[in-house]
């Protein structure tokens, strides 16, 4: 299956040598919002919040704050803070940083009974060795698996609305994007030349996803950690291939 790719655009202080935040669309908020729906998210609620390590919790406290109206219809906030251990969250199917894991994992194979009979053809099984409890025969007739139907583009999916840009801070606050937002995020970090200020779209896929939530238990830096060292890398590799160019 083609991995999906999901964008951001970070903004680099480039004096400082850390991701400010990060705009985001739907897409990353949904993957993010869907960690709590992992089986991890059933602990956060069990912590006192000033003792969570790293900034997963704060992944928590922003649906704690974000306004519903920013929430799909069928989220129930209450529900994504408090989840039952699952794979699937809610929002009509997994955010598509992971759709590729999903997919894989909860695929199977289902057999039943050789002999059609009614009594037979009650009994499903996952291992073709198994015995028909009516019959005694093995049951091993491979059943055919239906996929549900695709969402349409009407389908909300998800738990955030489109049409809306968000800001994720360092240590992944959510919150919607605005110029009072990112004003007061300079001024906290006391921003001074914005000349030093670069703008940087990367593209994630399942790789960075994964160390984005990794990140997330340990680090209150989790943008800087995961995509600095990345871009170092990217200008680096581009400085050395400038070297080779013939003069």
């Amino acid at each position: 299956m083609e991995e999906t790719n999901v964008s951001l655009k970070l903004l680099i202080d480039r004096e400082s040598q850390r991701v400010l935040f990060a705009e985001a669309g739907k897409e990353f908020i949904d993957f993010l919002f869907h960690s709590l729906a992992l089986p991890i998210g059933t602990l956060v609620p069990l912590f006192e919040k000033q003792g969570i390590q790293g900034s997963f919790g704060n992944i928590y406290e922003s649906i704690e704050n974000l306004g519903s109206i920013y929430l799909q219809p069928s989220v129930n906030k209450d529900t994504l803070l408090r989840p039952k251990v699952q794979i699937s969250g809610g929002g009509n199917g997994p955010p598509l940083l992971l759709q590729n894991i999903e997919s894989s994992s909860t695929f199977m194979k289902l057999y039943s009974c050789a002999r059609s009979s009614s009594a037979c053809d009650s009994y499903l099984a996952y291992d073709f060795s198994a015995i028909c409890p009516s019959c005694g025969n093995v049951m091993n007739s491979e059943k055919n698996m239906v996929d549900p139907p695709t969402p349409s583009a009407s389908t909300e999916r998800g738990y955030v609305k489109e049409l809306v840009t968000y800001m994720v801070t360092d240590d992944l606050v959510v919150k919607p994007m605005s110029i009072i937002s990112t004003i007061t995020l300079l001024n906290k970090f006391n921003v001074q030349e914005f000349g030093a200020l670069e703008e940087k779209v990367v593209n994630l896929g399942m790789d960075e996803g994964l160390k984005i939530l990794k990140a997330s238990l340990y680090s209150k830096n989790v943008l800087t950690d995961v995509f600095l060292s990345m871009l170092k890398e990217e200008v680096k590799c581009k400085t050395l291939a400038q070297k080779d160019e013939p003069a």
